[in-house]
């Protein structure tokens, strides 16, 4: 007669996983594997300096794609403001660096 936790015990007799353990284990996975930040060139930058410029004169929606290695985080609003010293702009109160851009999708 065998055992019910023989062998590999606990993992064996349950088929079970928790939403932790399961984010966990992603999580582990995309830490193993970064994917590098894309780089632009000068005609997609002033594609997005054009649609940056229209959204804060005109008050039009856009999407930013941000750059992260893990994750591929979006932004959609109004560009409220434009700090070209720092490369940073504001959507909707909140600001992001313009040198994680990755794509834009808008006017």
């Amino acid at each position: 007669m065998r055992k019910k936790l023989e062998g590999n015990g606990l993992w064996e007799s349950s088929r079970m996983m928790l939403p932790e353990h399961h984010r966990t284990i992603q999580k582990a996975n995309r830490e193993l594997d970064p994917k590098p930040q894309p780089e632009l060139d000068e005609q997609e930058m002033e594609k997005i300096g054009d649609a940056l410029y229209r959204s804060w004169e005109e008050r039009l929606p856009i999407k930013l794609y941000l750059y992260d290695p893990y994750e591929e985080p979006v932004v959609e609003g109004v560009v409220d403001q434009v700090d070209a010293l720092r490369w940073r702009i504001r959507v909707d109160g909140c600001w992001f660096d313009l040198r994680k851009l990755v794509r834009l999708e808008g006017p």
